[in-house]
Formats: structure tokens, C-alpha cells, sequence
């Protein structure tokens, strides 16, 4: 995710294990649920083929239920999600939606991904074009970052005309990518804004060690 490097000028360490609470705990976690739906649903029994869950299944030592792979791992990280994010009951049906939609046989799998992907890459590199300066004096509130962000993604699903032509086809494409994987706009809003407080925090943290460094 550029968009979230840029917007706080950070760099990424290598090998560098993820924090609990991070962007990328958070948008793995999300992934986990996608491929534990894919496995309850398509009848998976190859743990290689969802990387995501399996490490997640491995690290948390969760039995497979029933000898029905997703079920218990589809159950927890939903826990976890709820939990830790705040994430509500539709944000799950929305991508149980999603899934049953856009992956009906194993080989969509793949493709699905690759959608998901382009979706993120094309929402937040759009939001740090727009919000620019804005964007970092909104971290200093939860609540006016939650508005902002909502004003934002409410102009990216609705508006049909920007002055610049590449932000235009930027906001046409998001658009194009949340119909086809089944988003409304309050699931983009909850999605952008829980990964933008992450990535907040985590420029907190840095700061934090490198005053005391």
C-alpha cells in the first residue's frame, strides 16, 4: 500500500516481525476471513492453498472442526476482527457475499486476489492524492478522521466529475472494483479508516522510539 508509506514518509525494515495492531496484521487478518469463506465454501482440503489462513491456523494451533477446513478458523479471526477493530456483523456478510459472488470454483481463487489487490492499491494511492496535508492534521482526532474519511470515500463512490482526468479515472476504477467484489460504501469507509488509524499509530510508535533512540 503506497498510499500509507507516503502518506507518513515511512520506511519498512526488513524482516521485521508485524506488531500486533498494525496495517498489516489488520489487512491480513481480512484476508484470512476471505480464504477461510473460500474454504468452507468450495470444500478445500489443501492447507497450502490459503497461505494466509495456514499461518494463522498455525500460530494460533486451531483444530480443524468437524474435519471441515475454514469453519473453526472462519469462526476465530471473525472474533479477533470484531474484537480488536471494531468491525460490525455486516462487514462479514458483505464478504461472505463477496466471496459466494466472485469464487466459485477453486481456480477464481487467484483471480479474486488479484481484484482485491488492485481495489486497495487504487483506493488508498487515490486518498493520499486527495487528502494530502489534510489527512495528517485529521490524525490528530479519531473523530475527524472518521469524518474525513467518510466524506472522502462518499465522493470517490458518488461524484462523477474531478478536474483532474487521472483522479476521475482513479475514482472510476475504485468504484468499478467495489461493485464487482460487492462493497457498499459504509464497508470501504470502516476498511479505510481502521488501516489510516493503524497506520497512525504505527508513525506514533516510530516517533516514539526514535526520541528515546
Amino acid at each position: 500500500m503506497s498510499f500509507i508509506t507516503k502518506l507518513f514518509k515511512k520506511e519498512t525494515p526488513e524482516a521485521e516481525e508485524t506488531s500486533k495492531g498494525s496495517v498489516e496484521e489488520f489487512v491480513s487478518l481480512v484476508r484470512v476471513y476471505y480464504q477461510a469463506v473460500m474454504a468452507v465454501n468450495l470444500g478445500i482440503t489443501n492447507l497450502n492453498i490459503l497461505a494466509d489462513m495456514a499461518l494463522f491456523k498455525r500460530m494460533l494451533k486451531i483444530p480443524t472442526q468437524n474435519n471441515k477446513l475454514g469453519v473453526a478458523e472462519k469462526a476465530r479471526v471473525r472474533k479477533v476482527l470484531m474484537q480488536d477493530y471494531g468491525l460490525k456483523e455486516y462487514f462479514f456478510k458483505e464478504m461472505d457475499n463477496s466471496v459466494k459472488k466472485n469464487c466459485r470454483t477453486i481456480n477464481d481463487i487467484k483471480g479474486y486476489f488479484f481484484m482485491f489487490q488492485g481495489f486497495c492499491g487504487d483506493l488508498f494511492n487515490l486518498l493520499g492524492n486527495l487528502m494530502h496535508w489534510k489527512f495528517r492534521f485529521s490524525l490528530l482526532v479519531k473523530k475527524l478522521l472518521y469524518n474525513m474519511t467518510t466524506k472522502m470515500v462518499h465522493d470517490i463512490m458518488t461524484k462523477s466529475e474531478w478536474k483532474e482526468v487521472n483522479v476521475q479515472k482513479a475514482a472510476w476504477s475504485v468504484r468499478k472494483y467495489a461493485e464487482h467484489l460487492g462493497y457498499s460504501e459504509q464497508w470501504v469507509i470502516d476498511f479505510v479508516y481502521n488501516v489510516v488509524l493503524l497506520a497512525r499509530d504505527e508513525q506514533k510508535k516510530e516517533l516514539k522510539k526514535r526520541k528515546e533512540s
